[in-house]
């Protein structure tokens, strides 16, 4: 079992900047593959970024690329998403997770085993 807990959401005018933690305790060994999704009101839940657990390859979607940031503390068991140059689309709940094996294309929330509660991120115009 892994459990996910993140961290450091909150309230942010346009252009400010945020960074959210996820703690993860339990079964850490096994991680192929760490992301961020995002759900906004009436929406599916969307691919934010991810990282490969072995390599430190991160990969994110097109709409954050150059803003957004995907870091981790080995010796802590924690990753990061540092956020910059935030906007009001980018208001949602924040969800991190974690995949045990590799799958085609890693940016389906059923590509991964287990999520955190969730953080909210709110930005005003």
């Amino acid at each position: 079992q892994l459990q996910l807990v993140e961290s450091g959401g909150g309230l942010v005018q346009a252009g400010g900047s945020l960074r959210l933690s996820c703690a993860a305790s339990g079964r850490t060994s096994s991680t192929y593959a760490m992301a961020w999704f995002r759900q906004a009101p009436g929406k599916e839940r969307e691919f934010v970024a991810s990282i490969r657990w072995s390599s430190g390859n991160t990969y994110y979607a097109d709409s954050v690329k150059g803003r957004f940031t995907f870091s981790r503390d080995n010796a802590k068991n924690t990753v990061y998403l540092q956020m910059n140059d935030l906007k009001p689309e980018d208001t949602a709940v924040y969800f991190c997770a974690e995949a045990r094996q590799f799958r085609l294309g890693m940016r389906s929330p059923d590509d991964h085993d287990y999520w955190g509660q969730g953080t909210q991120v709110t930005v005003s115009s």
